[in-house]
C-alpha cells in the first residue's frame, strides 16, 4: 500500500504484488488547505471508513507531497546542513524534522520536511514502513524515461491545486520545483517564468503534461497557446496504470 499526503488531499494505492493488479485507488481532495492536525484527523477517519485498508500489507509507503523540499547535488551535500538547504525558500520551524532521500544511481539528494504526525500514525498502525518525498519519485521516474534525452525537455506533473516541474537535459536533471496555483493564469505564469529563467524557447522545447489534465481542458489549452510542442504522457510510460491517463503518477510509481 502507498499513501500520498499533502495538506490539500490524500491518495491511496493498494497493489497486489503477486498479480501486479491494482486492488484499490482513491484520491480525496480538500476544498481548503488543512492543518497537519486536520490532515491526520481526515486520514484516521478514512481508515475507519474504508475496510480495504484494514488488512496486513507486505509493504507500506508514505509519499510526502509538499513545498518544503530542495534538490541538492550529492557532491555538495552535507548531512549537518539540512536546514540550510531549505531555509531560503521555505518557512522552517525549529521543531520541524528534516530528512532526505538519496536517488538510486543518481548524484541527487532531496531534502525535505515530512509530516511526522502522519508518520507516527502509520508506524503505530503498521509498524515498519518506508517514506519519501514525491519529488524523489517524479525525478527518478522522469530521468529513467528520458535517459537518452540530449536537448532540454520539460515535464509538468499536475495535481489538485499544485504542480511539479522537472526539466532534463543531456541525461541530467536541470531543474525541479513545485508551485501552487488556483487559476489557469497562475499555472501559465509559473510555467513561462520557469522557461524564461532557464532560457528555454517556447517555440522549441517539448512540454510533457502528466496527471490531472486531459487534451482540450483549460490547462492544456493555455499551455498549447504559449508552447508549440505540447503532449500528454500516457500509461505506457507508467508502472501499473491500465487506463490511458497519467493520473496519480507519483503514487503509481511509489512501490
Amino acid at each position: 500500500m502507498s499513501i500520498q499526503v499533502n495538506l490539500s488531499g490524500l491518495s491511496f494505492f493498494v497493489l497486489n504484488s503477486m498479480t501486479s493488479n491494482i486492488e484499490y485507488l482513491e484520491c480525496v481532495n480538500f476544498e481548503n488547505k488543512q492543518t497537519p492536525k486536520e490532515l491526520l484527523d481526515n486520514l484516521v477517519n478514512f481508515f475507519k471508513s474504508t475496510p480495504v485498508l484494514d488488512q496486513e500489507f507486505s509493504k507500506v509507503t508514505v509519499v510526502h507531497n509538499n513545498e518544503l523540499a530542495a534538490v541538492v547535488p550529492k557532491p555538495l551535500f552535507d548531512e549537518s546542513n539540512l536546514i540550510e538547504y531549505l531555509k531560503f525558500n521555505s518557512k522552517i520551524l525549529k521543531t520541524d524534522f528534516i530528512t532526505y532521500d538519496q536517488l538510486n544511481g543518481l548524484d541527487i539528494m532531496v531534502v525535505y520536511v515530512p509530516l511526522m504526525n502522519i508518520n507516527n500514525f502509520i508506524f503505530d498502525r503498521f509498524g515498519s514502513f518506508e517514506y519519501k518525498h514525491s519529488a524523489s519519485i517524479l525525478i527518478n521516474r522522469v530521468l529513467t524515461l528520458e535517459k537518452n534525452t540530449k536537448k532540454p525537455k520539460m515535464f509538468l506533473n499536475i495535481e489538485h491545486k499544485h504542480f511539479q516541474i522537472v526539466v532534463v537535459e543531456n541525461n541530467l536533471l536541470k531543474f525541479y520545483n513545485r508551485f501552487e496555483f488556483i487559476t489557469k493564469e497562475d499555472f501559465i505564469y509559473y510555467l513561462l517564468f520557469t522557461a524564461e529563467q532557464l532560457q528555454l524557447n517556447p517555440e522549441e522545447f517539448p512540454l510533457v503534461l502528466i496527471g490531472e489534465i486531459i487534451e482540450g481542458d483549460d490547462l492544456y489549452q493555455i499551455a498549447y497557446k504559449y508552447i508549440r510542442n505540447v503532449s500528454l504522457l500516457h500509461s505506457k510510460s507508467m508502472l501499473h496504470s491500465k487506463d490511458s491517463s497519467s493520473n496519480h503518477f507519483n503514487l503509481l510509481n511509489s512501490l
